[in-house]
């Protein structure tokens, strides 16, 4: 959420960086309400001090013996005392006015993210890796699945419907072990503390991490409960120190967390309808960072780094990009996609998004950390990043590593997970 004094303060530099997103955001209504505020405000203190110069004013009265006029003095109190109320009322009624405007916004772009309308105007960072020669055609991942017995679609379907997966033995282990694979790797090398959060959270969470109100129809809401099921575990991990005041002694803190993943996907349908690339249900580790104001971009940098490093140590060519104004996030200032090189597609696809959202979610979840140098509360940075999709990992390795005879061969790294396994074939 972006600070309303700023918004109302800068409107001009606020609606062009809110256009540099694609958006056209009329603030008229929001620069009504702040007059209103801020006038009310101004009229409630007044009110006040006059109440309190007539308190003092109507003991002096009574200890001069003037009742009548102490009279006259309390009624004009009691009228002070109604003026102040409605008021209060009316301030409270606007202010949450401008609260529901205000939560609606999108965060701003950092100056350093390129402007564009949409994917097409992302900038590519890097690369890594090349893509495999195959000496025959590559295919999709959900052939090699299927053919090998370890992807289900069909019986998931009759399960739960459409974009649900069952992973059978050797799939169903793959998944484990990436899963694992990747927590060890960031707690023990990269820093990162474990955390295992709740798989379901209430609607506080979900705002100050951003997915609500904007995002409801993306969630699974528990019927008759205040409970969604995760769409991340950026919200629990985030949400951990939701109205807390941290000592700048105790940031950066890193936390690592496997979750599963739901989400509904509303407005998406049509788009990778076959195979895993999107699901209603999907595991992921991920990866937050709580900051303070001046390390954040540089721990960004760090944190992609961090996310890179699954796919290297796979052996999983893919590239970086910066997403341009059009295409970053509601919450975020800046993000990096890591895109994973699918050989079925002959195209990379987004495996990973590590950004930086700067305050716009602590001020939503009143995060804060007092600086070493003294002075009040700041508020803090919060970053995320996937380490990795696993769902979408565990496809990349289907395709990245099939073989002819429609058996793939296991990653390195990841054979000590699999109790030395070189290769998933049709048993």
């Amino acid at each position: 959420m972006l600070d309303l004094n700023f918004v109302t303060d800068n409107l001009e530099l606020v609606a062009r960086r809110i256009r540099d997103r694609g958006m056209e955001v009329d603030f008229t209504a929001l620069d009504r309400f702040n007059a209103d505020r801020k006038r009310l405000q101004t009229e409630i203190s007044t009110l006040r001090h006059e109440h309190g110069l007539a308190s003092k004013q109507i003991a002096g009265l009574m200890k001069a013996g003037k009742k009548s006029e102490a009279e006259e003095a309390r009624a004009k109190l009691r009228a002070d005392s109604d003026a102040i109320q409605d008021r209060e009322e009316r301030l409270s009624r606007i202010e949450e006015e401008c609260r529901s405007f205000i939560v609606m916004i999108p965060n701003l772009p950092h100056e350093s993210v390129p402007v564009g309308r949409d994917e097409k105007d992302n900038v590519e960072v890097r690369r890594v890796g090349e893509p495999r020669k195959f000496s025959f055609e590559p295919r999709p991942h959900w052939d090699v699945g299927t053919e090998l017995g370890i992807l289900d679609l069909e019986r998931a379907a009759r399960i739960s419907g459409s974009r649900f997966a069952v992973l059978d033995g050797a799939g169903a282990r793959l998944e484990r072990a990436l899963s694992q694979f990747m927590l060890d790797l960031h707690a023990r090398e990269h820093g990162y503390r474990e955390v295992l959060p709740p798989f379901l959270v209430g609607a506080d969470a979900l705002f100050g991490t951003g997915q609500l109100p904007k995002f409801a129809s993306d969630l699974f809401k528990v019927e008759g409960r205040d409970l969604y099921l995760v769409p991340t575990a950026e919200v629990p991990l985030t949400n951990l120190h939701r109205d807390e005041v941290l000592e700048s002694a105790e940031l950066p803190k890193h936390y690592a967390a496997y979750t599963p993943c739901f989400r509904s996907e509303a407005g998406s349908h049509g788009k990778d309808v076959r195979g895993l690339i999107r699901q209603h249900q999907f595991d992921k580790v991920e990866l937050v960072k709580i900051t303070d104001q001046e390390s954040s971009f540089d721990e960004l940098e760090s944190l992609t780094r961090n996310a890179e490093e699954v796919l290297k140590r796979l052996g999983l060519p893919y590239r970086v990009v910066l997403l341009s104004t059009g295409d970053t996030g509601f919450a975020s200032a800046k993000t990096y996609d890591i895109e994973v090189w699918l050989p079925s597609q002959n195209t990379y696809r987004e495996i990973s998004s590590c950004s930086n959202c700067t305050d716009f979610q602590a001020r939503r979840a009143k995060i804060r950390y007092r600086p070493a140098s003294g002075g009040k509360p700041r508020l803090c940075h919060t970053l995320n990043g996937s380490g990795l999709a696993v769902g979408r990992t565990w496809l990349a390795i289907l395709e990245n590593y099939q073989n002819e005879d429609g058996s793939v061969t296991v990653p390195e790294a990841l054979r000590p997970h699999l109790d030395g396994m070189e290769r998933i074939a049709r048993s």
